[in-house]
């Protein structure tokens, strides 16, 4: 074990105590204040750990390894670099929407201990693709060879109806395209209204025929193609699962992200704040994403890529979702209750 790489387990040791006992989006925004402040300096060395080599070629992409840090956790792309100097192969950042907007109301973020769970209803809280792209271009990590890979996540926003949605992804598609290494497209955030019911049928079909249209005029214009992610719920039966792998086929999208947060409560029934609306992520999301990762690989074959995302808190979780069909793996909740020491850890696993 490496001295970085144990002082990036002791400084979370040291500081996780102090973050659970503020309010958790407090935690949270203090937090990513820290990393936007400290990333490219000295104080990086707090957090900094050599990245696991260990690449894979995807979707046309290298990532330098199999571990990815979800979207969710920097929604206005203001910590790339720091993410970079936790030895993440690749980073997603957003949701972002064509416009700035609050989100739902606080207090929007709760955490469950005893389940190693949180619940959110952010509701797409961001400063809009404007501000977004800005901070993508600022950071430096980007320019490095052997860098990280750059995912960047959009979504719609609050206001825009639903029948309307298409134009926003159509939005967000263009301005993030000549920055990313891969877009996703979050179709199944459960606190935005009505946004998963673009991951039905006849909805889905629409809005993937006009994105995948778009991406050939942008390919063309910035003589790049930009593979497109689509990133689903963990809610979905086997039948809404078959019907999403077909359409994901038959539009030319070059992989799905397994699973975003869930509704069901019922791993979480009894404790504290378990009844708060919103997704709930971390270990109660861990087996129906495995459940939908299985589905998934069984219907779209072994050349299609899959990121597994859903409650992994060890790098036995991690092996869990390889076994279950995922190329790639993300994390977001397990690195809130483990700290940074658990990007390498999930990384050296996934490597042996």
């Amino acid at each position: 074990m490496s001295s970085s790489f144990s002082l990036s387990a002791l400084g979370y040791a040291l500081a996780r105590p102090f973050l659970f006992q503020l309010d958790a989006e407090r935690a949270h925004d203090l937090t990513l204040d820290r990393l936007a402040q400290w990333q490219n300096t000295p104080l990086q060395a707090l957090w900094s750990a050599p990245r696991v080599a260990d690449p894979v070629t995807l979707a046309g992409l290298t990532f330098p390894n199999r571990v990815g840090l979800a979207a969710g956790l920097d929604k206005n792309a203001r910590c790339i670099d720091a993410f970079a100097a936790m030895g993440f192969g690749f980073i997603e950042v957003g949701t972002v929407t064509p416009l700035a907007q609050p989100g739902n109301p606080q207090p929007r973020l709760f955490r469950l201990p005893q389940a190693q769970a949180l619940i959110n209803r952010l509701g797409f809280n961001n400063q809009g693709l404007e501000t977004f792209v800005n901070n993508v271009q600022q950071s430096r990590s980007r320019q490095q060879a052997g860098k990280s890979l750059l995912g960047l996540n959009i979504g719609k926003n609050a206001a825009t109806p639903i029948e309307r949605a298409t134009d926003d992804y159509l939005i967000g598609l263009a301005g993030v395209y000549p920055f990313a290494d891969y877009v996703t497209l979050n179709i199944s955030s459960p606190n935005t209204k009505n946004l998963r019911a673009l991951q039905s049928d006849e909805a889905l079909d629409g809005l993937l025929a006009a994105l995948a249209q778009r991406r050939e005029s942008l390919s063309q214009a910035h003589q790049k193609h930009i593979p497109l992610f689509v990133k689903i719920a963990p809610d979905l039966d086997e039948t809404q699962v078959k019907l999403i792998a077909a359409t994901l086929l038959r539009h030319g999208m070059d992989g799905v992200i397994a699973t975003n947060t869930t509704l069901a409560r019922t791993a979480v029934q009894g404790l504290p704040h378990a009844e708060e609306a919103g997704g709930l992520s971390g270990r109660p999301v861990f087996e129906a994403s495995n459940q939908v990762i299985r589905q998934l690989r069984a219907e779209v074959g072994p050349g299609f890529p899959i990121i597994g995302v859903g409650g992994i808190l060890s790098a036995a979780d991690a092996l869990a979702k390889r076994q279950a069909g995922a190329d790639l793996v993300q994390l977001y909740t397990g690195l809130i209750y483990r700290g940074p020491a658990l990007v390498g850890q999930v990384a050296q696993a996934l490597a042996a």
